[in-house]
């Protein structure tokens, strides 16, 4: 098997959830949004946030500033809001030094998630990112995994490891590209869906796993 991983963004190397509930409050703030807004718009982008979330926005209440601006201010904010630990960035640089490629497969607009990559450090650790804005398609289509391989300069057809909280999109989707597979459980398991290779409370414990792995 091939010494390549995938990693999950939102969730598993990074806390998107409160990144997101700071740069909304900044965002909101300073756009003066009502309370109505910042509701609605908390509610929108619980689970993922695209441009069209603040067209959305704009259109519903009425709003001056333009959609673009909008949306360009949120990546900015989440950008500098987001975080990746030390203990974690500590880990990757610790499989790169052990001559493991490192991929980023995530669900999100490319811009956004990108931005999230630098303002972590995240970027500089990694061989490659595939975001289903890249393709307009979502994990667990294989076509994203394929493409996060090709950006690694791999294939999938060597293995892997695909690590991640999502059942469905990163195990799932991990599964069917062929790739071994390590969750961080928190969310329901959906019935009938494959177990994954291991389980793990951090990701710090699945990167401990991978630096484990004996190669033939």
């Amino acid at each position: 098997m091939a010494r390549l991983v995938f990693f999950d963004l939102d969730g598993t190397l990074a806390d998107r959830q409160s990144a997101l509930s700071d740069a909304l409050t900044c965002l909101c703030r300073s756009r003066a949004l009502s309370p109505d807004a910042e509701q609605w718009l908390r509610a929108a982008l619980a689970d993922r946030a695209t441009a069209g979330d603040f067209a959305r926005l704009r259109e519903s209440f009425g709003l001056e500033v333009s959609a673009a601006d909008l949306w360009q201010e949120y990546v900015d904010l989440m950008a500098a809001a987001v975080t990746c630990r030390p203990e974690v960035l500590e880990g990757l640089a610790r499989l790169r030094a052990a001559a493991w490629t490192i991929g980023v497969i995530t669900n999100g607009a490319s811009d956004i998630q990108r931005a999230k990559l630098a303002g972590t450090g995240l970027a500089d650790l990694v061989d490659g990112v595939a975001a289903s804005g890249d393709l307009e398609i979502r994990k667990p289509d294989r076509c994203l995994f394929e493409l996060g391989a090709t950006r690694c300069g791999v294939n999938l057809a060597g293995g892997g490891w695909m690590v991640g909280d999502n059942p469905t999109g990163d195990i799932g989707g991990g599964h069917q590209a062929g790739l071994r597979t390590i969750w961080l459980r928190g969310r329901p398991w959906p019935e009938g869906l494959p177990a994954a290779h291991h389980v793990v409370d951090d990701v710090t414990d699945a990167i401990t796993i991978l630096l484990n792995e004996t190669w033939e």
